[in-house]
């Protein structure tokens, strides 16, 4: 059975493609050094359209209505211009309800294109343009050290990175923060009230790396304008180890917080990425794996969730769990010496 990944990785290579979410024109060339804030491509799309039936309102024919228009396709109206004009003593008029653009004109119709939307696609992390994808995007690599979440509110920023955390369970509240950690991204651990949250605006930081944050508090964290990741969860998880060693130790280094959210259909999940200067690239890593015994596991589930282990025995067929379901299991051996009967839909491999 393939085995979803979930990378927690010292020094790796890392390719990540960035897509517009229509086609739009590429700024950035290959070869190109970008960080994380840099725009590497944008578009302009319309988030509304009107639709006017000039024949209805004119109470002509569709062909008769075409004679009436005082606008062609590509035209810019304001609000209030004429689109169409009827005959007679007192003839009826369409207006452009807003300002716009006519996109298709014809048939006794007019379709307005309304409210464009200009979109930056900013590269989110450090890296050299390695491919222009043509009108959609870039594929960037980094190399360095990647550790992934398992949440995060759609932001991304970079910073130098300041551990608040003294051990994986440690509380994460305001009163750690001052101004000396402006534009810093903290290293927090278990986040239980919102004053937490919006300290951390006050400072204000660049972002969060917290080990878990209590679901009350998920609507504030969206709102945020910084970055927030979770390593682990919501509730009261702490920080699972290999993420917290690897954290850690790469305090006061330049890190990149891209908390995307998740997709397991699209491989992408929130994570961050400390860049490294090295003179051999490393090999890329692998999304998915096959379950073997001895790899390091983590628990998608509770009630261990979060927590690693490593695979002693993997069962054949189908194992009856507690819950009296059947699935194809795994014997896992924790942290903590106990040894517990996992579904694998339950795992994946730490690597």
């Amino acid at each position: 059975m393939y085995a979803p990944m979930y990378h927690v990785i010292a020094l790796t290579t890392i390719m990540r493609e960035r897509l517009l979410p229509v086609n739009g024109e590429v700024l950035a060339r290959v070869g190109q050094k970008v960080s994380s804030s840099d725009v590497v491509a944008e578009a302009t799309w319309a988030r509304e359209h009107a639709l006017l039936d000039i024949a209805k309102t004119l109470r002509v024919s569709p062909a008769k209505a075409d004679k009436m228009l005082k606008v062609k396709e590509g035209d810019r109206v304001k609000a209030g211009a004429d689109i169409a004009i009827g005959s007679g003593l007192f003839p009826r008029e369409v207006r452009a309800p807003r300002e716009g653009k006519v996109v298709l004109a014809g048939s006794g119709q007019v379709l307005l294109e309304l409210a464009q939307t200009h979109f930056q696609l900013r590269a989110a992390m450090p890296g050299t343009v390695m491919q222009v994808i043509e009108k959609r995007g870039v594929l960037i690599q980094a190399i360095g050290s990647l550790i992934q979440g398992v949440w995060g509110n759609g932001r991304a920023d970079a910073g130098t990175l300041v551990n608040l955390a003294e051990k994986p369970d440690s509380i994460f509240n305001g009163d750690k923060m001052d101004v000396s950690m402006r534009g810093s991204i903290i290293l927090g651990g278990i986040c239980k009230d919102a004053e937490a949250l919006q300290v951390a605006a006050e400072v204000p930081v660049r972002g969060l790396i917290l080990a878990s944050l209590f679901p009350s508090l998920i609507p504030l964290a969206r709102e945020m304008k910084y970055p927030i990741m979770l390593t682990d969860g919501f509730g009261s998880i702490p920080m699972n180890s290999a993420a917290f060693k690897l954290l850690s130790t790469n305090a006061k280094r330049e890190i990149t917080v891209n908390a995307e959210l998740l997709n397991r259909y699209s491989s992408t999940r929130p994570e961050a990425i400390i860049t490294l200067p090295v003179s051999v690239e490393p090999a890329p890593h692998s999304d998915f794996e096959i379950f073997t015994i001895g790899q390091q596991v983590r628990l998608r589930r509770p009630p261990a969730m979060g927590s690693l282990g490593s695979i002693v025995s993997l069962k054949p067929g189908l194992s009856v769990l507690p819950s009296g379901l059947r699935a194809q299991s795994a014997e896992v051996k924790l942290e903590n010496g106990e040894n517990v009967l996992v579904p694998l839909v339950n795992l994946e491999v730490v690597g």
